[in-house]
């Protein structure tokens, strides 16, 4: 199944204190449909899968409109630091991640305009996209458009790569990397929360404080999504305080710690049975 819009969005707004605010999320509804269709073709995951089937493979597309830093040259340090910070984000769960790639392309209108569902992005990733559905393919760009300034990243779903296989992967801004340009968004986290949807991931405050929320049982509910760094804070009654040091939600990068083993799981599930992992 695909999402009406199988983009997931982030929105840095105007003002960092702000925080992200969401761009392009499933609706309610289209969760409960994916998450029957989900139920019907769930396959079971392997207890003895090694550790080697746990590797991801990720191709780097590094998109730019000049050859400085400023212009979206992000230096191969970064990208490998950007490699360790999924490393760690993830060794909780069981993956691991190995670049595979990088590519370099000098193109300012991709730069400038790609985002969710433009013919700029289309364009851009039937140009660059490697490897299969287990290939984490990552495009960094700078989202100067009036349509797409603001955003952090974007990414699909694993249920989207069967009928969209080239759109399949994630669209970051280029300065969120680690030691980047964006500030309280450039650790790195930027990139662990998309990958998080594109491991089939919803955000903590997916369906606020009813209904089933982001169909993981162990993620306390949360009205809404948090920002900065909010300790203590508790928005939905009896289910315990916000999770705002999830990698799901919208955090400042320095809060973000964790997902929970009911995440792993759900990650595990939903790769074995879109992506085959």
């Amino acid at each position: 199944m695909r999402f009406t819009s199988v983009a997931v969005a982030l929105l840095l707004t105007a003002s960092s204190a702000l925080g992200r605010g969401c761009g392009n999320n499933p609706t309610n509804a289209e969760v409960k449909i994916a998450e029957a269709k989900f139920q019907a073709e769930k396959v079971a995951v392997k207890v003895d899968a090694t550790a080697a089937s746990k590797v991801i493979s990720v191709y780097f597309h590094v998109i730019s409109s000049g050859t400085t830093l400023a212009t979206g040259v992000v230096p191969a340090s970064q990208i490998t630091a950007q490699i360790d910070v999924l490393n760690t984000a993830y060794a909780s769960s069981g993956y691991s991640f190995v670049l595979a790639n990088t590519t370099r392309t000098l193109n300012s209108q991709w730069f400038i305009n790609a985002g969710p569902s433009t013919t700029y992005q289309t364009a851009m990733k039937t140009a660059l996209r490697q490897g299969g559905a287990a290939a984490l393919n990552v495009y960094t760009v700078g989202f100067q458009s009036s349509a797409s300034s603001g955003l952090l990243g974007y990414s699909t779903f694993p249920s989207s790569y069967s009928s969209a296989p080239t759109d399949d992967g994630v669209v970051m801004l280029y300065s969120s990397v680690p030691g980047g340009t964006t500030t309280n968004y450039n650790l790195g986290q930027t990139l662990t929360h998309e990958a998080g949807h594109w491991f089939g991931l919803y955000h903590t405050f997916q369906g606020g404080c009813s209904g089933t929320g982001d169909s993981v049982s162990d993620t306390p509910a949360e009205a809404s999504a948090a920002s900065g760094c909010p300790t203590g804070r508790d928005t939905c009654t009896a289910t315990g305080v916000d999770p705002i040091h999830n990698y799901m939600d919208y955090s400042y990068d320095s809060c973000m710690t964790e997902f929970t083993a009911g995440q792993a799981t759900r990650m595990a599930s939903q790769l074995a049975t879109y992506r085959g992992i």
